[in-house]
């Protein structure tokens, strides 16, 4: 009567092991691994939806690790990193050279990951009917530091619209949305009219505009899709027959192809390398760049192809620091040439 016990036994032993092994061996999007600790996070409104959505995925595999995402702006956001008081920070643009001296001064040492790509979008309120599209030039004419208090009226930036005013919402200075959006249309980057309402949160802009029917705006794409029945987005034509005729509007498809330009760019998060090397840490970014490509669109944002990931996993592996984008917004990053670059970077 024993053997067959201990046979039954066996089995069942044998049956447990499999079974143990298919868990330890699948696809554990954040490891097979209980981990603890703290992930914070801050910086770009931009990126906020994308870094938050990940970090409710990875929070219910990885309960007892605290991960706090706040926003400050990507500049708001660098000040935080650089002084190590964050783990992450989310950025909309580039590390600007002053931010990279920061780093270098206070000995922080990160890795660079472009996480998706995003368009800028220009707004106004549904109830405006005369605003069907812009030009750079005439975007530029009415963003420049010399339009302040004198390009104040919808008909001077176009004779044959209403003469009445015009009331502009934008990103704080610390945005990387602002920085990138000063760069790409007036030509230096920090560089607008300061009587514009301002604000580092993307949901009072939409508020703004929303609510007023002479209101012309920017912020990210995601946050239009998210309020598109609030708000009217204006095509932009850059006045380049080889990124498309006429004025185009933002969407997955002219952002993915380039052909809505200046404004679509890279976004990115910057992961400490000090902090990398703690396990809850190195966990959530394997799982941020293993799961962005589902979460970024289910955000509204625009995934980078497969081999851009897989390419950012390559930098984190290799514990790759520096930036790939030379200290600062490059208008035109076609997402053909951000895989060059970390093509050329991880090799």
């Amino acid at each position: 009567m024993k053997k067959p016990l201990l046979t039954l036994l066996s089995f069942c032993l044998l049956i447990a092991l499999i079974g143990l092994a298919a868990c330890g061996g699948g696809d554990a999007r954040s490891g097979g691994d209980k981990v603890a600790g703290s992930v914070t996070i801050d910086g770009s409104s931009t990126v906020y939806p994308i870094s938050e959505a990940i970090a409710e995925e990875f929070g219910r595999e990885q309960p007892d690790v605290r991960i706090t995402v706040g926003v400050s702006g990507s500049g708001g956001g660098f000040k935080k990193f650089t002084r190590g008081e964050t783990d992450i920070s989310n950025a909309s643009r580039p590390i600007k050279d002053s931010e990279l001296e920061m780093a270098r001064q206070a000995n922080i040492a990160f890795i660079e990951l472009p996480v998706a790509y995003d368009g800028i979008a220009m707004l106004v309120n549904p109830k405006n009917t005369w605003c069907d599209s812009l030009t750079v030039d005439e975007l530029k004419r009415l963003w420049e530091p010399a339009a302040q208090g004198k390009v104040t009226r919808w008909n001077q930036v176009r004779p044959n619209w209403p003469d009445r005013e015009i009331h502009l919402f934008g990103p704080g200075v610390d945005s990387g949305t602002y920085d990138y959006f000063t760069g790409a249309i007036v030509g230096k980057e920090g560089s607008s009219r300061g009587d514009f309402t301002s604000s580092e949160d993307d949901n009072v802009l939409v508020q703004g505009i929303a609510a007023d029917e002479l209101a012309l705006g920017f912020f990210g794409y995601a946050y239009y899709e998210e309020n598109k029945d609030r708000l009217r987005v204006v095509p932009v034509n850059d006045g380049k027959p080889e990124n498309g005729d006429g004025a185009i509007a933002p969407s997955v498809e002219t952002v993915r192809n380039a052909t809505y330009q200046p404004l679509s760019r890279p976004i990115f998060i910057y992961v400490s390398r000090k902090a990398l090397d703690r396990p809850e840490v190195s966990l959530f970014v394997d799982f941020y760049l293993k799961n962005a490509p589902s979460l970024v669109e289910q955000v509204g944002y625009i995934p980078l192809p497969e081999e851009a990931y897989q390419l950012a996993q390559a930098r984190v592996e290799k514990k790759m620091t520096g930036s790939v984008f030379a200290g600062g917004s490059q208008v035109g990053v076609s997402i053909q040439d951000l895989l060059k670059k970390e093509t050329g970077a991880a090799e």
